[in-house]
């Protein structure tokens, strides 16, 4: 084996910049005051977290008479699916629950969705009505619905299940049905041990606590006000009916970033990530992963959720990338300055300050058996590069073009099992001759030579005999 020449440290400048410089400071706070203005909401709070530390909040307005901070709760509405999605995922990890079983596997009484897969109710693409039967669930009391039948009319799988990304609430109600029918208790009472206690998110609730924010609308013509009602939603509650704070959701976003094995670990979490429905081309702007929203702002992939509810509006982006999130919270019906003043405070944060590239460093042992294989590689007259990375990982990817990229991780076998891009999933292998000399890479059924169109046998149909001419 060939060995690191020495370990790397921490640049020390790094250290020095914990906190976000003052300009940095003034311009988010000016940012969210420019949302909470031509937002026309009674108030608003934001904060930005970044590497799991709250760097920034800010609050502009009051409520009940108090100037809003990170600890004024506002209703989230549906950034509560997110967290069911986390109560399903640990039923999926401690082995309670198939992510690709029909719902009635665990929910035999279920009015609807049956034959729609666990997976497929996380994504929205259960083929579910978006919507309840009448009246409004959210201005309503949940009372009015009070068994899983209700949450249903005459004609709810509006589509097949699996064919296409249509957004439904009563959805994850049927999800939190199955929490509670697999832990034997209500949903948020398993919310609060499982995932708001050990994240210390004290501040997160089903029902307000103060300080917290009433929810208004705003009169289109004049500034003027009118509470709205802030009901139990009753069986609906898993699509929408937490309350939450700036720096509560700050630790959540710490968490969909890396994990916390109290909770659900990084590798679950970064399941939650990756797109079920969408994104269908090149261009394309969201999508959605198993109870996590995923947008492409900017130039950089965001993952999180929006939510809303009568009198409030709520955003929490996250960009794993930059190890960065912003939230922003408004008491207003419809204010829609909320998400784009989210993404703003983001990539205030991501241009003035960007992080730090990763340094470069050696790696710690080079097998030469792997090193060997690393150089170009023709798919017939395309040419590749392979290149050997940390943990005998392996990276493939085009010389020229858009051609298909992947990274690999070994297996015990001694094949690598593609991680992203077209490959994902896929196994690569070493194929050698007969006297252990290596003949070609196969890459499910693609063959990589060592020469374009290389002679010998390897290339599927052969080669031309007489060659290239």
């Amino acid at each position: 084996m060939i060995t690191s020449r020495g370990t790397h440290e921490e640049c020390p400048e790094e250290k020095q910049f914990t906190e976000l410089l003052p300009d940095t400071q003034r311009a988010l706070l000016h940012r969210l005051a420019l949302g909470q203005r031509e937002g026309r909401t009674p108030s608003m709070t934001g904060a930005v977290m970044r590497d799991g530390r709250v760097v920034w909040t800010g609050g502009r307005g009051t409520a009940a008479g108090e100037a809003v901070d990170a600890d004024t709760q506002y209703r989230v509405g549906s950034i509560t699916k997110t967290f069911v999605a986390v109560l399903i995922m640990r039923l999926r990890d401690e082995g309670l629950l198939d992510l690709d079983a029909p719902l009635r596997t665990y929910l035999d009484d279920a009015p609807e969705g049956g034959d729609a897969t666990v997976a497929q109710l996380l994504a929205h693409t259960a083929g579910l009505a978006a919507e309840t039967p009448g009246p409004w669930w959210e201005r309503t009391d949940g009372g009015l619905r009070p068994e899983l039948t209700d949450l249903f009319g005459d004609r709810s799988q509006l589509l097949r299940a699996g064919r296409r990304h249509h957004y439904s609430n009563p959805g994850y109600a049927l999800l939190g049905a199955v929490v509670e029918r697999l832990r034997g208790e209500p949903w948020g009472e398993v919310l609060r041990r499982e995932v708001l206690l050990p994240l210390g998110m004290h501040r997160t609730s089903l029902a307000p606590e103060a300080p917290y924010a009433e929810g208004w609308a705003v009169h289109p013509w004049a500034d003027a006000l009118l509470p709205e009602p802030a009901v139990d939603t009753g069986r609906m509650a898993p699509a929408g009916q937490l309350w939450s704070t700036a720096g509560d959701l700050c630790r959540f976003a710490a968490f969909l970033l890396d994990g916390d094995e109290r909770v659900l670990g990084a590798a679950s979490v970064a399941e939650m990530r990756v797109p079920e429905s969408g994104p269908a081309d090149a261009g394309w702007t969201s999508g959605y992963g198993l109870g996590l929203q995923i947008a492409r702002r900017n130039g950089r992939t965001l993952i999180g959720h929006t939510g809303s509810l009568p009198g409030f509006v709520a955003t929490l982006w996250v960009s794993p990338g930059e190890g960065l999130a912003a939230v922003v919270l408004a008491n207003r019906t419809s204010c829609f300055e909320v998400a784009p003043t989210a993404t703003d405070l983001l990539n205030t944060v991501a241009e003035r300050e960007p992080r730090f590239p990763e340094p470069w460093r050696p790696l710690d042992e080079v097998d030469p058996a792997l090193l060997a294989l690393t150089g170009p590689w023709y798919w017939g007259a395309a040419t590749f590069a392979l290149r050997l990375r940390a943990g005998r990982a392996l990276e493939l990817t085009p010389l020229a073009g858009d051609g298909r990229a992947s990274r690999f991780r070994p297996e015990e076998d001694g094949t690598w099992t593609g991680l992203d891009g077209y490959y994902v999933g896929e196994t690569l292998k070493v194929v050698r001759t007969g006297e252990g000399t290596v003949s070609h890479l196969d890459l499910g059924s693609f063959v990589f030579t060592r020469e374009p169109y290389e002679q010998g046998g390897a290339v599927p149909g052969g080669v031309d005999e007489a060659g290239w001419r």
